[in-house]
């Protein structure tokens, strides 16, 4: 009994001297933060009155009869499918071309990752420049009318320029992950579906898509997540103009809860978008998980 006793003390101090230090950041960082923003949804908190009473549901009920905010989410989800769908294409066709052994494949490999170590901030700023000069003069010097001016000054077409930003930015990113699927293909099956008379398109649908699912799944989880949690690029690159054109989601619940100092209604909106991405993510996944199983 005393040894039993005495390994489940040491197994304990073990998981605490491995896993003590990161559950701990876990719980201050995430959790504690989280189940605290949760409460004050149930409240009438203000950073200016300091008052916390309770108010039950009515900053959930203040949610959904924001007409700018079901705006603000609805566009959310059109620059979401967009930026989403694109990404994984474009990264999907890296990845395939660089695995076809084409030389120099590890340069390019580099090349196209640079992006994703730009942040946010400075990627905004950076194409902002590029929108507004580079690409402006190319147009002006081909004459050519829908370049001319910046995409960023024009309400329809500037959710456009967000969209462009995040493909080059996140497709990189997503190659890798799709160059480790390709990887991972053992090479008798491509070989055997080519003698079968698999060739071209048909291979790629047939035999390449389906033993790749869990590229795909991994691939898609990340674009939602990410591009339903876009801030700081939003917010270098358009600042919500031309006229709130560009104002997403989490834009829309910053400037709730800071700037218009309702944080308990700002906080009920962070939680509804956090339940509808998870709600997404988690159907994504299981969706995906079908098809890995049928293939």
């Amino acid at each position: 009994m005393m040894g039993s006793n005495n390994r489940k003390i040491r197994n304990i101090g073990y998981f605490l001297s491995f896993a003590g230090p990161s559950l701990a950041a876990f719980i201050l960082v995430l959790l504690a933060p989280f189940v605290y923003g949760v409460v004050l949804t149930f409240t009438n908190y203000s950073p200016l009155s300091e008052s916390r009473e309770f108010v039950g549901l009515r900053n959930f009920a203040a949610v959904f009869s924001d007409a700018e905010f079901i705006r603000q989410f609805l566009k959310t989800i059109v620059y979401v499918l967009y930026a989403t769908v694109l990404s994984n294409v474009v990264a999907f066709l890296l990845a395939a071309l660089l695995t076809s052994g084409i030389k120099g494949e590890n340069f390019l490999r580099g090349g196209f990752f640079t992006p994703n170590l730009i942040g946010g901030i400075v990627l905004g700023y950076i194409w902002k420049f590029i929108f507004a000069n580079v690409f402006t003069q190319i147009g002006q010097s081909l004459q050519f009318r829908p370049l001319m001016t910046s995409m960023l000054t024009n309400p329809d077409r500037a959710i456009l320029a967000m969209v462009i930003v995040t493909v080059w930015q996140y497709a990189g990113y997503l190659m890798v992950i799709y160059i480790a699927g390709f990887v991972s293909i053992p090479k008798e099956i491509p070989e055997a579906a080519a003698l079968d008379g698999a060739t071209g398109l048909r291979k790629v649908i047939k035999v390449i898509i389906p033993l790749m699912v869990p590229s795909f799944i991994i691939c898609l989880f990340i674009s939602l997540s990410r591009g339903f949690m876009v801030y700081d690029f939003n917010l270098a690159l358009t600042n919500g103009d031309p006229y709130g054109s560009t104002r997403l989601a989490a834009m829309h619940i910053y400037q709730k809860a800071f700037q218009a100092n309702r944080y308990a209604t700002g906080q009920a909106e962070a939680i509804v978008l956090f339940c509808v991405v998870a709600a997404v993510a988690v159907t994504q996944v299981v969706v995906s998980k079908k098809f890995e199983v049928e293939a």
